[in-house]
């Protein structure tokens, strides 16, 4: 495959950045979004030039790290698919790719397509954890817990923290991110004490970071390679509206006394 790749280049935060027009041939259909990058890092290396900077880690589609968006799509055109396990036979001979990071006040830039995600860790330690004594591991039917909330929480769990969700939405928002983080754990038994506090703590946080407001455009859906669904931003809605409520509530009150 021959292919125009029209590339971002950005020195370091703050600088002005730019795109990169480079042409690359003989890519094998059967390579993968980032083995073709790395095809083009070899050939800049070649004639002495800076190689593109891109975060990959696992490239298996399980850490996240590989976001960037492709043509306009966070990861890519192929749903469901990161851009690590995105393969060159989703494109045709000829085709002009444009590669970005992703593009978020909340995100920036670090490095060509790298971006500093460090916020969405801050929104875990906020109160993505729950207060159960760890050790060995408990029996397994020790705490029941129903079908359908063992279906939720994992629907939820599967998200990776790739940020294709912020970089998909025109107000650049973690809600899809954030509710998934709280409803894995808000749905089950052991997450319960800690619950209106991490949707309290969590969402505070998540408005800290500089994220935009959710607009119901549904983007952040669309482009998940997890496939999360609306439903926990609205159980997330829910949650948080809750939690403030007995926040303002007199201690009386939420007592008996």
């Amino acid at each position: 495959m021959r292919l125009t790749l029209h590339v971002w280049r950005q020195k370091k935060s703050g600088d002005k950045g730019a795109f990169e027009t480079h042409k690359v041939e003989n890519i094998s259909a059967d390579s993968s979004f980032l083995e073709m990058l790395d095809v083009l890092n070899e050939e800049i290396l070649e004639k002495g030039g800076e190689p593109v900077a891109f975060d990959h880690d696992c490239r298996e589609g399980i850490c996240g790290t590989c976001g960037m968006v492709v043509n306009g799509m966070a990861h890519g055109p192929q749903a469901l698919t990161t851009t690590c396990q995105l393969h060159m036979r989703k494109f045709k001979d000829g085709d002009e790719l444009w590669i970005e990071p992703w593009r978020a006040k909340a995100f920036p830039v670090l490095r060509d397509l790298v971006v500093d995600r460090g916020a969405f860790d801050r929104i875990i330690q906020a109160g993505g954890f729950i207060s159960a004594k760890s050790g060995s591991a408990p029996d397994a039917n020790e705490i029941l817990v129903g079908k359908t909330v063992a279906d939720q929480a994992m629907d939820a769990a599967a998200c990776i923290g790739c940020g294709a969700c912020v970089a998909a939405c025109p107000n650049a928002s973690a809600m899809l991110f954030t509710a998934a983080k709280i409803t894995h754990l808000g749905v089950l038994p052991q997450g319960q004490p800690e619950r209106d506090d991490r949707a309290r703590n969590m969402v505070a946080q998540m408005d800290a970071e500089g994220f935009g407001g959710c607009t119901n455009h549904g983007e952040c859906a669309e482009v998940c390679p997890k496939g999360i669904s609306l439903e926990t931003i609205a159980r997330m809605n829910r949650d948080f509206l809750k939690a403030m409520v007995i926040a303002r509530e007199p201690l009386a009150a939420r007592t008996g006394g």
